[in-house]
């Protein structure tokens, strides 16, 4: 599973649209399936397991796009945050009495079947330190204008961009236009970051170049977390 897979995000954005009304469960379902294979949460169908959930007091599901040194979105234990970690990415559904962690690996049965099963796992609160919408949007702002800045400044050949940048992040209905235009920009620098490279560089001209990169990554991944998490939002005039 690769971290920047849509699986979990689309989780997210499709199933807080079915909890709020915009769309059917089915639809919803059928988005994670297309963004992952046919998708099972531990032996259960994606349907009847979050038919199942909802059952059981599900409000809502947050996104957590975690990295080494930085478990964004996520509050433990252990062995929830290391698994969610190691793909860079989780959903925690939000119920009632109790949260539960999702982590994406990849389902391969025989030599034709390929999905996604959710693996689950028993997770803390949900996080009430990350970023609002407008917060993440002006960081990823701010982000995008230092590391232009700072790697101007890098003399080196020069870097290979993609020759189209990929569509994504786009959000399910209910969400507000922001959300959608945050998330959008949010998953295509992803693109950027996952094809930047250091060849042709000296160590110090490297390490200016990764700690820009770095700051970019962390204000992209609060960018999508709080994009996923806008459907909670009060609408404000502003």
């Amino acid at each position: 599973m690769r971290p920047e897979s849509p699986v979990c995000p689309s989780l997210v954005a499709w199933g807080n649209a079915w909890l709020a009304g915009h769309v059917g469960l089915d639809e919803a379902a059928d988005h994670v399936e297309a963004a992952g294979g046919p998708a099972v949460a531990g032996e259960v169908p994606l349907r009847k397991y979050l038919a199942n959930l909802r059952g059981g007091g599900l409000r809502e599901f947050r996104l957590a796009l975690p990295a080494p040194g930085d478990p964004l979105g996520l509050s433990g234990p252990a062995s929830f945050n290391a698994a969610a970690v190691d793909v860079g990415q989780a959903a925690i559904a939000v119920l009632d009495d109790h949260n539960l962690g999702l982590v994406p690996t990849v389902d391969r049965r025989g030599s034709s079947y390929v999905g996604i099963r959710l693996d689950v796992h028993e997770s803390g609160p949900i996080r009430h330190d990350l970023p609002s919408l407008a917060e993440a949007d002006r960081e990823l702002s701010d982000a995008m204008r230092a590391a232009t800045e700072t790697l101007d400044s890098v003399d080196g050949p020069a870097q290979e961009r993609p020759e189209r940048l990929e569509r994504g992040g786009e959000l399910a209905p209910g969400y507000p236009a922001r959300a959608h235009r945050v998330s959008t920009l949010a998953t295509r620098l992803a693109t950027v970051l996952r094809v930047a490279d250091e060849r042709g560089l000296t160590s110090g001209q490297v390490a200016v170049r990764g700690a820009a990169l770095r700051d970019l990554d962390r204000a992209v991944r609060r960018a999508l977390v709080a994009a996923h998490h806008a459907i909670f939002e009060p609408i404000r005039n502003s």
